[in-house]
C-alpha cells in the first residue's frame, strides 16, 4: 500500500485537524494511572485499544482510525490506557481485557518482552492480540500491524539526511526512550546501512541521545548535541515529539539553515518549520490508517477469516486487501516524504 493523499473532507473525518505534536514511539516511564477513552460500535464483536499512553495526539489519531473501522464493522470499541508510557502501566489494562472476556486487544507495546506474561494470560482467555506501531516478541501476539518496515524507515531517513548534507559530514540521532522497540529497530538498521552502503561512506554517526518523547528534554538534548559536536551537519529524529522539539530549537538558533534536521513528523506540527526553512523534508505514515488496519485485522482474527499465518489475506475496508507476512506481520506501506511542495495538501 502507498500513502495516498485523501480529499480534505475524508481526511478531516479520519484525522485530527489541529496542529499538535505526535509521537511514533514510547514516552517517559511513570505511574500506572490512567482511564478509559471513548467507545463506539455496539455489535457482538468487542475490541479494546491500548496505546502506549493516553493524551498523546499520535495515538488519538490512530484511535480515530480504529474507531472508524469499528463503526464500519459494527463492533463494540473502547480505548483504555495509562497516562504515562511504561510497560508496567499497561499490564493492568491487559489483565482487565482478559477478565472482561473481550474478543480482541489492539496494543502498542512499551516493551517487547515485559508485557508477554500478561498477553499470554489474555490469549489463554481467547483474546486475539494485535500489536501496532511498536511490537512485542512475535511469540506473544497474533499479528503485528507494521507502519513500514524497519529497513524502509531507516533507509528513507538516511536518504533524506544524506541529500540535505550533501552526502558527507557528522550526524546524530535524537531518539525517544532507550527501550522503545520501534526506535531501536530503526536505529539498528540505520547504523547497518551507514556501515555497509558505500553511498554513505562520507557520513559519520557521532552520537545517539534520548529525549524520552518529552518535549523539553528533547529540546535540551538538541542543544547538547550541538554544543558537544561543533562540526555536526545533521540530526535525524525518528520520533515526532523529538523532531518538533529539535526544529523549535534550531528555528531560533544560529544553526538554522546550517544544521539539517529530518526524521518522522506530521504536517501540522512541522509546517511552520518547513515554511521558514528550518526543515527541508521529513517522513511519516498515516497513523489513522494504522489504527484502521489494525481493527480490521483484529476482526478477521476473531471471525476466523485468518489465523495469523504467513500468506493469510483479509479485506480492510477502504484500504483494500492485505496479506500476512513473515512472523505474523502486516505491512501498511512505505513512508511518505513531506516537503514545501506538498505539505499544504495534508491536514493532520
Amino acid at each position: 500500500m502507498k500513502f495516498q493523499k485523501r480529499r480534505p473532507a475524508a481526511l478531516a473525518a479520519l484525522l485530527l485537524t489541529a496542529s499538535f505534536a505526535f509521537t511514533a514511539c514510547g514516552g517517559d516511564d511513570g505511574g500506572d494511572g490512567g482511564s478509559a477513552g471513548g467507545s463506539g460500535g455496539g455489535g457482538d464483536l468487542s475490541i479494546t485499544m491500548l496505546p502506549k499512553n493516553l493524551g498523546n495526539a499520535y495515538f488519538d489519531t490512530s484511535t480515530d482510525g480504529a474507531e472508524k473501522a469499528a463503526d464500519e464493522i459494527g463492533a463494540d470499541f473502547e480505548e483504555v490506557g495509562p497516562d504515562t508510557a511504561s510497560p508496567d502501566a499497561q499490564v493492568s489494562y491487559i489483565n482487565t481485557v482478559a477478565q472482561q472476556g473481550k474478543d480482541a486487544l489492539i496494543l502498542s507495546a512499551n516493551d517487547p518482552d515485559a508485557l508477554c506474561d500478561a498477553i499470554d494470560e489474555a490469549r489463554s482467555a481467547d483474546v486475539k492480540v494485535v500489536t501496532f506501531d511498536a511490537d512485542t516478541n512475535p511469540d506473544c501476539r497474533d499479528l503485528f500491524i507494521n507502519q513500514a518496515t524497519a529497513e524502509g524507515i531507516a533507509s528513507k531517513q538516511l536518504e533524506l539526511i544524506a541529500d540535505q548534507i550533501g552526502g558527507k559530514g557528522e550526524i546524530a540521532i535524537l531518539s525517544a526512550s532507550a527501550n522503545a522497540t520501534n526506535q531501536n529497530a530503526w536505529i539498528d538498521m540505520m547504523e547497518k546501512e551507514l556501515a555497509d552502503n558505500p553511498d554513505y561512506s562520507g557520513i559519520e554517526l557521532v552520537d545517539t541521545v534520548y529525549g524520552d518523547d518529552e518535549d523539553q528534554k528533547s529540546f535540551d538534548q538538541t542543544e547538547a548535541l550541538l554544543q558537544n559536536h561543533p562540526d555536526l551537519k545533521g540530526i535525524i529524529s525518528p520520533t515526532t515529539v523529538g523532531i518538533a522539539a529539535a526544529a523549535r530549537y534550531l528555528s531560533d538558533s544560529q544553526y538554522k539553515g546550517k544544521v539539517a534536521l529530518t526524521g518522522l513528523g506530521t504536517p501540522n506540527q512541522m509546517r511552520e518549520y518547513v515554511e521558514d526553512g528550518t526543515v527541508t523534508s521529513f517522513a511519516l505514515w498515516n497513523p489513522g490508517d494504522l489504527g484502521y488496519l489494525a481493527t480490521f485485522a483484529a476482526a478477521a482474527l476473531v471471525d476466523g477469516d485468518i489465523t495469523g499465518e504467513e500468506g493469510d489475506s483479509f479485506e480492510a475496508g477502504d484500504l483494500g486487501t492485505f496479506e500476512v507476512g513473515a512472523d505474523g506481520t502486516v505491512l501498511l506501506g512505505e513512508p511518505f516524504t513531506f516537503d514545501k511542495s506538498n505539505i499544504d495538501d495534508f491536514d493532520f
